[in-house]
């Protein structure tokens, strides 16, 4: 098994996010990631997925995926050759004993102390999905109250796009 990334560029339309979920579910691929956001169309939409499966049934999907009459185009996003990111809220007790430690693993990661009270300190950190689950790792050793992930976002590097089409 293999994990991949898709970007698929659809229609701004009602119900296509749910054809194109429903896409993974029928073909068995659990989606450990997703987003979606408008593009600099406004006609268009994003869908950015991650999973995992074998080559063969990922070539099978892409196709199944081209056959939705509102996906406009779909590429598979290469990790080497894209800028990805995800963005992490992590909310963890504040306590007198670990405030020190909590704020140097932050400092390390870069991580944005954006609400602190008495009872707890919520960070943001963005990154790449391999640095936020490393940040999560060294943050279990104190007390996770609330963890909330966007899912990867991620272009191509350079001038390539993803639009082959005119809205």
């Amino acid at each position: 098994m293999t994990n991949f990334t898709v970007a698929v560029l659809v229609r701004n339309q009602f119900g296509v996010l749910n054809r194109v979920t429903s896409m993974f579910r029928r073909r068995r691929f659990n989606i450990s990631s997703l987003t979606v956001s408008e593009t600099e169309s406004p006609g268009l939409s994003r869908i950015t997925v991650s999973s995992s499966g074998l080559e063969t049934d990922k070539n099978q999907l892409i196709n199944q995926l081209y056959k939705l009459p509102d996906v406009c185009s779909i590429k598979e996003l290469d990790l080497i050759e894209s800028v990805t990111c995800e963005l992490m809220l992590i909310k963890v007790k504040n306590e007198p004993e670990t405030r020190a430690d909590i704020r140097d693993a932050a400092q390390a990661f870069g991580a944005k102390t954006v609400d602190y009270t008495r009872d707890s300190i919520t960070m943001r950190l963005t990154g790449t999905s391999r640095e936020i689950d490393a940040f999560v790792d060294l943050m279990r050793d104190f007390t996770i109250l609330e963890i909330c992930r966007t899912g990867i976002v991620s272009l191509e590097r350079g001038s390539t796009t993803i639009s082959k089409m005119e809205i």
